[in-house]
């Protein structure tokens, strides 16, 4: 192996003396280890040492960014207000490391787009997003056999939107019924993005994803088609979707080894049933590699909007043909206990005056790591619903204290009357005093968050001595 072999034998000073190394080091991950420098440290005019690192918050960045940005439209007679950020409301987020700018939100196809909804709808549906900032559109060729990339690619056409003002994704697995037609071959990789292109009556999309891992074809062959796409330019970027860390490892190791490419984003299911891979398994890719994580199924199926407690409603999901495992999910003994927990969330909802929709949407949105969330909807009335998780004052401010950690506490150790108890006692009569000089701008100022980021953190040792009480009962 490459971390355990130290050379043959040899004579003083050969490659036997040479010092053992691992994997990460070779790959430049040990990010532990700190270069070495020779001489004293340099310091600057004002005493400080040259390269040690400036203590600034993840805010008091992005504010001194906000501030260069502002000066240099100054300078070309331009204004943040002109920005599509500034008039809808939108917040944006890098691709993981990448610098692409995508929506916090983003527009699914599965089972809607092509199927479920007429093309009617669903160009109401992608207006109504495009129009409130929303800037990613994700398909797939397997999605309606095809029919989902079709019916977006007529809509885009049709709405005659600007090409650089959109991103677009797509993925790649299973393209028809012969042998050739799925897989991760290099012979479907290069087809079926074709055949994407085709349908969707564009040059290139912005993001390919292998839909899902072939263990009968290698990394290298996976990696070598990607980088081929990208330099043909069919597309930006690639990423894995339903992939495991090892399998993203070694496909990053193999991009390295052969200066390639590497994934940039995995997609993965996230939602508050289904938590481990994106909170203690990605993150650590995030920080060492800069992967970008797209998540799907916010609300579970529609699981956590409640409407599922009493029955299946007709047109649902759950009530199409080819969904009866969604059904058997819902009504089994495992889907009955997540029903319960949803039925404690819903004071809270209430109490934050929205949806428990927008409530789930915008506890996915408060895990930094996540790039974007992609909803999938029926039409353009629940999107605007959706939407409302971002738009919301009360989420934005409050959300602060009660983070995916804290969630954990109240969902899955049933100490749901201790999270309520928290809300009642200490949340809401600071969060109301904070909030009312912002209730008739319908904005929050730098100031108010920095207080509520406070508040968050003066609480935090609070309520993990709660959650630690909690799991002892």
């Amino acid at each position: 192996m490459v971390g355990s072999r130290s050379g043959g034998g040899g004579g003083g000073g050969g490659a036997a003396g040479r010092a053992k190394f691992s994997v990460e080091e070779f790959y430049g991950l040990n990010n532990n280890k700190k270069p070495k420098c020779m001489g004293p440290p340099i310091k600057s005019a004002m005493g400080r040492n040259l390269g040690q690192q400036e203590d600034l918050t993840e805010e008091a960045r992005k504010a001194l960014e906000q501030q260069r940005l502002e000066m240099f439209l100054q300078e070309c007679q331009l204004s943040l207000g002109d920005t599509v950020a500034e008039q809808t409301g939108m917040v944006y987020r890098n691709l993981g490391k990448t610098g692409l700018r995508v929506s916090c939100v983003g527009i699914g196809s599965w089972v809607t787009i092509g199927s479920q909804i007429s093309e009617e709808a669903a160009e109401d549906i992608l207006t109504v997003a495009y129009e409130n900032g929303v800037n990613l559109f994700d398909t797939a060729e397997i999605y309606a056999s095809g029919k989902a990339e079709v019916t977006l690619g007529n809509i885009i056409k049709k709405k005659g939107w600007r090409r650089s003002s959109f991103v677009i994704s797509t993925k790649l697995y299973w393209g028809g019924q012969a042998e050739t037609e799925r897989g991760l071959s290099r012979k479907h990789i290069i087809e079926g993005l074709r055949g994407s292109l085709e349908r969707l009556q564009l040059e290139y999309v912005d993001i390919v994803f292998a839909n899902r891992p072939d263990v009968t074809v290698s990394s290298e062959e996976i990696v070598r088609a990607m980088t081929f796409l990208i330099n043909q330019g069919e597309t930006m970027y690639w990423g894995t979707s339903r992939w495991s860390t090892v399998e993203i490892m070694e496909a990053y190791s193999v991009a390295r080894q052969f200066n390639l490419i590497p994934p940039s984003c995995e997609q993965a299911e996230y939602h508050l049933f289904q938590r481990d891979k994106v909170e203690t398994q990605l993150p650590e890719l995030y920080h060492k590699i800069g992967l970008g994580v797209m998540t799907w199924s916010p609300l579970a199926c529609g699981l956590i909007t409640g409407k599922y407690e009493d029955c299946i409603p007709e047109h649902s999901r759950a009530s199409l043909p080819g969904y009866e495992w969604l059904k058997t999910k819902i009504t089994n003994e495992e889907g009955q206990l997540q029903q319960a927990k949803i039925k404690a969330l819903q004071p809270i909802a209430n109490k934050m005056s929205c949806t428990l929709a927008q409530l789930a949407i915008a506890w996915c949105l408060m895990n930094e790591t996540i790039s974007s969330v992609l909803l999938g909807v029926s039409d353009a009335e629940q999107l605007r619903e959706n939407l409302g998780a971002i738009q919301s004052l009360v989420l934005s401010a409050f959300f602060p204290l009660v983070g995916p950690w804290k969630m954990s506490g109240g969902l899955q150790d049933a100490a749901i009357s201790s999270f309520l108890q928290f809300i009642e006692e200490k949340g809401f009569k600071i969060y109301n005093s904070l909030t009312k000089q912002s209730c008739e701008t319908g904005k929050l100022s730098r100031c108010l968050r920095g207080e509520m980021n406070l508040l968050y953190r003066k609480t935090k040792v609070e309520w993990k001595h709660r959650e630690e009480e909690s799991k002892k009962r």
